[in-house]
């Protein structure tokens, strides 16, 4: 995190800004996608998302990357010890955790629903016992509390020109698609893990099971039952993203490039999956850097064709219903070029 960012979020204190320094470098080394696309927000709503998405990727660390030779009972007396931090960290807005301590912070400065994060706990305590799901309805159980809680988050920090409550199925719905798109890109290496996040009805609708797709790992084999599933479940995932798209046009408009660009970026994961055939078993899909590049320099024009009209909006201001972040302490205005640098 930059002096900068924290300056502009008026975050003091050498601990806090520690706390959420090391926030940015988990968003920044485990994030590409999300980390590229959050240099498209205003200076002062970064440090923010990057506390929001620390405190997700410490828990879901948890629960994948463990402690060499550690169980499933030391992975959930972790969990258990994360979320009892976490309930005394909002609670006291303070926690010697630093990802709890930077997200009790803005969980307070952006008013978000504690329950949101209570929600998303209990969703990284059932991947310790849970290893599948039956049908589609249960996967969608599961991400509400993993996924759809983290648009809703996002929500307060982004900003929004209608009620909340209006953008936020928008919002939940695209927290899901980006977590559905992870599901079918990381296919190969959950089942490593044991957890196949595919609905079995959906995989046997095809005539796939774990088995097959056990086979077809090991083996390097394709199969074209596999397949035919894989493909229904990237249609499925993109008629998620159609449910989220009518809430970009709700956000705050200086907020709309950084999750435009995020919607652009994960989409372009399942175009890769699809231009790869399906082969998620044998390896892992990605966006190709200069497609990635062009959508950056796609979201940069928009960052200022926003903030133009944000200060003309601000010379000439009317009444609404808009749900806007709080101000945040003033700040010398860097050029564009210099927000996403």
């Amino acid at each position: 995190m930059t002096d900068r960012e924290l300056d502009a979020a008026g975050i003091h204190g050498t601990a806090l800004r520690a706390a959420y320094r090391h926030c940015r470098a988990l968003n920044a080394r485990h994030g590409k996608t999300y980390f590229l696309a959050t240099r498209l927000l205003p200076i002062e709503r970064r440090p923010a998302v990057h506390a929001l998405y620390g405190f997700a990727r410490w828990a879901d660390d948890i629960v994948d990357r463990p402690v060499p030779g550690a169980g499933p009972a030391h992975r959930g007396t972790a969990l258990a010890d994360l979320r009892e931090n976490l309930r005394r960290g909002l609670r006291q807005e303070h926690s010697a955790e630093p990802v709890v301590r930077a997200v009790a912070d803005t969980a307070r400065r952006y008013a978000i629903d504690h329950a949101h994060f209570h929600d998303f706990m209990t969703a990284m305590c059932s991947d310790l016992v849970v290893t599948d799901y039956p049908t589609y309805a249960d996967l969608r159980g599961y991400t509400h509390g993993s996924a759809a809680v983290i648009g809703l988050q996002m929500l307060p920090v982004l900003g929004t020109v209608v009620p909340r409550a209006q953008a936020a199925p928008h919002a939940a719905a695209l927290g899901v698609a980006f977590q559905l798109t992870n599901f079918l890109r990381d296919v190969g290496e959950d089942l490593d893990r044991g957890r196949v996040y595919l609905p079995a009805d959906l995989l046997a609708g095809h005539g796939v099971d774990r088995e097959l797709l056990r086979w077809s790992r090991d083996t390097g084999r394709r199969d074209r039952r596999v397949t035919a599933a894989l493909r229904e479940f990237e249609a499925l995932t993109r008629g998620v993203y159609r449910e989220a798209a009518p809430g970009l046009a709700m956000l705050d408009p200086v907020s709309r490039p950084c999750i435009r660009t995020a919607y652009v970026l994960y989409g372009g994961i399942l175009d890769a999956v699809a231009r790869d055939g399906y082969a998620v078993l044998h390896r892992r899909s990605v966006v190709p850097r200069r497609n990635r590049a062009a959508v950056a320099a796609d979201g940069l024009v928009r960052v200022a064709a926003a903030r133009l009209r944000h200060r003309g909006a601000a010379r000439h201001p009317a009444s609404g219903a808009a749900d806007t972040p709080p101000a945040s302490a003033p700040a010398a205005r860097p050029t564009v070029l210099e927000e996403v640098a």
